[in-house]
């Protein structure tokens, strides 16, 4: 399996490149040159198979210069019992009679980044060897709150890595960034950012695409890739849970083999339901991808219009992972919808860099109101998905789960389909302890991580066991910079 850009599709590397290099040096993303298909053969094998072994079938598939034998290898130490605290790393939770939550946050950041960022160091540093590569890599991270701990958390005292997490300053819960700034490892470091995720997120870009500094840091034994999802060792990953999640349907006999599955994503950056929509394009029985979207509903208005506009207000909600205006990864689903036109893309993104807006082809409008259903929750509507999910289900879930849950019923109300629907639940809901205090009837009584005691003693769940290892733990980092001097943090970090 071949790797090239969207934005140039006569380039052709290998899979280790890709994940080596991250985003193509031409600012485009990383896809494979053809997605494999799966039946019904496949999915039975994976039936009763845990959820490593999941993972490394679906994964050879498109890594195909690693074994088989290497991804089992990589999946036992992602998603095994000292970093997972579910035996299934991915459980489904029945709601009703046909909803189901897929629950991705029980690994060691207690967030859906977990089940990438535990194999993507993995796959890196294998990449290295295959490759040959003799400098050390600098991970440049853009962070809206979950991937940059999850990312330190992954590569934190690799052989041959350092790692550079930049965060929106006063964008991200007080216990986001308590588990940033507080990041164990030698080669790891933190920077704040004066605005928003887009800022950090186009400062990478921008550093990536920076020649010049390329070669400085070349010249210095370094060279950079990514652990956002820009990132196809970040994607492929999340593919892998979607597949699980049906064989999982499959299993416990709530369906049949065939039946299709809609599969609810709360996102901002595309990412996550990106990968739902690859796991369907693989033969997957998925029926429709309901995008959810929070106040910053640029996705929302895309989907629906085919009019991508980023030039709107920016809102800074109590689901800070989804406070996005420009998705990254929606560039990929472009490319795989235009039957892989390069030159098409190019123009929608450049149109996106000039204008802050692109509007779709006729062709690309059809094809994401076949697939997708885009619908956002406003802060009212989140609190009071919380709080009716605790009362009429005794299930306790954080605002960007919230969001998805809200927006499911939107779209069943909508459209009268009320096929199984398994909507993603992506935190912890001690991640947002305030917001979820409030939407269940109690005050927060103060502000960060001495919140934990107060939901735990509010609803009985119990604390995952790291974040409550949070409490004590000193600040390392309180670098802040303006957006427009990432660049120099990124060449003082790596001297």
């Amino acid at each position: 399996m071949r790797y090239y850009s969207t934005r140039d599709n006569t380039l052709r590397i290998t899979a280790s490149e890709a994940v080596k290099m991250g985003l193509s040096r031409d600012g485009g993303l990383l896809t494979p040159e053809a997605i494999p298909q799966i039946d019904e053969a496949f999915l039975r094998s994976l039936m009763d198979a845990g959820y490593q072994t999941r993972a490394a079938k679906v994964m050879a598939l498109y890594l195909t210069d690693y074994s088989e034998e290497e991804l089992l290898g990589f999946a036992n130490n992602a998603y095994g019992p000292d970093k997972f605290d579910h035996p299934a790393a991915a459980p489904l939770r029945k709601v009703d009679g046909n909803t189901y939550c897929l629950e991705l946050w029980h690994g060691p950041t207690s967030a859906f980044k977990d089940m990438a960022l535990q194999m993507l160091p993995q796959l890196l540093s294998a990449a290295l060897r295959k490759t040959g590569e003799d400098k050390t890599v600098c991970i440049l991270v853009a962070t809206s709150g979950d991937t940059g701990k999850a990312a330190m958390e992954g590569f934190a005292d690799v052989p041959q890595t350092k790692i550079m997490v930049f965060y929106p300053k006063d964008g991200v819960s007080a216990v986001q960034e308590a588990q940033m700034v507080t990041q164990d490892g030698e080669n790891v470091g933190v920077c704040a950012v004066e605005g928003n995720f887009d800022d950090a997120q186009a400062g990478v870009k921008r550093i990536f695409s920076d020649e010049a500094i390329r070669k400085t840091l070349a010249d210095r034994g370094y060279f950079l890739s990514s652990a956002n999802s820009i990132n196809w060792g970040r994607i492929l990953p999340q593919v892998v849970y979607y597949i699980s999640a049906y064989c999982d349907l499959l299993r416990d006999g709530e369906i049949q083999m065939g039946d299709q599955v809609n599969f609810c994503v709360p996102t901002g950056n595309f990412g996550d339901i990106l990968a739902a929509y690859y796991a369907k394009r693989m033969g997957l029985p998925v029926g429709k991808l309901i995008c959810a979207s929070n106040c910053n509903d640029v996705l929302t208005d895309f989907l629906r219009t085919g009019v991508y506009d980023r030039n709107r207000p920016f809102h800074t909600t109590m689901s800070p992972s989804m406070d996005i205006l420009v998705s990254s990864n929606l560039e990929r689903l472009l490319f795989d919808l235009s039957g892989e036109n390069d030159a098409e893309v190019r123009d929608y993104m450049a149109a996106l860099s000039k204008d802050g807006r692109y509007e779709v082809s006729e062709d690309i409008k059809k094809a994401l109101t076949e697939q997708f259903w885009g619908g956002f929750c406003d802060e009212a509507g989140t609190s009071e998905t919380i709080a009716r999910y605790y009362k009429e289900y005794g299930y306790l879930i954080d605002t960007h789960t919230a969001v998805a849950a809200s927006v499911m019923e939107q779209y069943r109300q909508a459209t009268g389909d009320m096929t199984l629907t398994v909507f993603a639940s992506t935190a912890s809901p001690y991640k947002f302890c305030d917001h979820v205090l409030r939407a269940v009837g109690e005050p927060p009584a103060g502000d960060g991580v001495e919140l934990l005691d107060q939901l735990h003693k509010k609803t009985g769940v119990t604390v995952p066991r790291r974040l409550a290892a949070l409490k004590g733990k000193s600040r390392r980092f309180d670098l802040t910079a303006e957006k427009a001097g990432m660049d120099n943090v990124v060449l003082e970090f790596l001297k």
